[in-house]
């Protein structure tokens, strides 16, 4: 039987829509793009922002320790928080997964919540908390533990918590949605031969939860490296890093090729991490189609075990038949 064919109707929506899509994209982001890339190759005028004049100083300047510094210091900001994102987040995101339906909703609301105030307004806020005079320096005042304010603003830590607290459901949600896909059959039958909750979760949950695991962190990750106002507000001028860098380039130093040059780069690192979670997304979904999952159900120590195992209990029901 032939499928049904799509009227006239549906194919103009489908292909207004697609359009639409591809316009914004074209537009929006691939022409600022190639506009960036093209003003990185491009010399710095006296008066002008740019001139056409090719050149690759910019990326030159770019191996200079200044910016070599900046990078380090971004990229070791960004990278711990992307781990304390994912060992706070996964967790939080198994639990909301494996929780009864009824209940599911409203965890994810508690993750949802902050986005309904802006992340600038939250960023302030935090001021309240980690500031001189803030809570966490009065409660440490008054149950004795400390004799002055601890002096935490203004400092990588307080970046750290500020990245932290802002991209923490950025972690979250790619998480649940990965690991609520799961089939709670496999650590069923992880379990039956033999594996432990520490196998099963080490060969079973996590291998296939990876998808989740990169995405969760390249959108971590990257803004962390670009994010400009929590560096501002929370580290003040002591702490130079990627974004900043960026925003002083456009805005105060009008050099906007080099400015343009550091996009460049971050761009790259972009396209790096999603080539990284679709090689990942695409090796995960080929174990799955064959069958091929890791470790617990395929492992020949645990097979071997589990029939070690029925032997021995076959030995001993042979034993007490025969003495009967």
């Amino acid at each position: 039987m032939r499928p049904p064919v799509a009227g006239k109707g549906g194919s103009l929506f489908r292909g207004t829509s697609i359009g639409t899509t591809w316009f914004w994209l074209g537009a929006f982001a691939l022409l600022p793009g190639l506009a960036l890339l093209l003003v990185s190759v491009l010399d710095k005028g006296e008066i002008d922002f740019f001139i056409p004049v090719l050149t690759l100083r910019n990326y030159e300047e770019l191996l200079g320790p200044v910016f070599l510094t900046v990078l380090w210091d971004s990229v070791r900001l960004a990278a711990l928080s992307t781990l304390v994102c994912l060992l706070l987040g996964y967790p939080f995101a198994y639990r909301v997964a494996r929780a009864r339906p009824k209940w599911r909703p409203w965890l994810l609301l508690l993750v949802i919540i902050p986005f309904w105030t802006n992340s600038l307004i939250r960023t302030y806020a935090l001021i309240l908390i980690i500031g001189a005079q803030g809570m966490v320096n009065k409660v440490l005042l008054g149950l004795g533990i400390i004799h002055e304010p601890l002096a935490m603003m203004y400092t990588d830590f307080a970046v750290f918590v500020g990245l932290t607290y802002t991209l923490l459901p950025f972690m979250v949600l790619p998480l649940y949605a990965s690991i609520e896909k799961l089939d709670p059959t496999l650590g069923d039958a992880a379990k039956d031969l033999g594996a432990g909750s520490l196998r099963t979760f080490w060969h079973i949950t996590l291998p296939l939860t990876l998808p989740g695991i990169v995405a969760g962190s390249m959108l971590v990750f990257l803004p962390s490296l670009g994010m400009f106002y929590v560096p501002e507000i929370l580290g003040g001028a002591k702490n130079l890093l990627l974004g900043t860098f960026i925003k002083n380039q456009f805005l105060q130093a009008n050099n906007w090729p080099l400015g343009a040059a550091a996009s460049t780069v971050l761009t790259i690192l972009l396209v790096l991490m999603a080539g990284l979670y679709r090689f990942v997304s695409l090796r995960v979904s080929g174990r799955e189609r064959k069958g091929l999952l890791p470790g617990a159900l395929g492992d020949p120590d645990v097979m071997n075990g589990k029939k070690r195992r029925a032997r021995d209990g076959e030995t001993a029901g042979a034993k007490n038949a025969g003495g009967a």
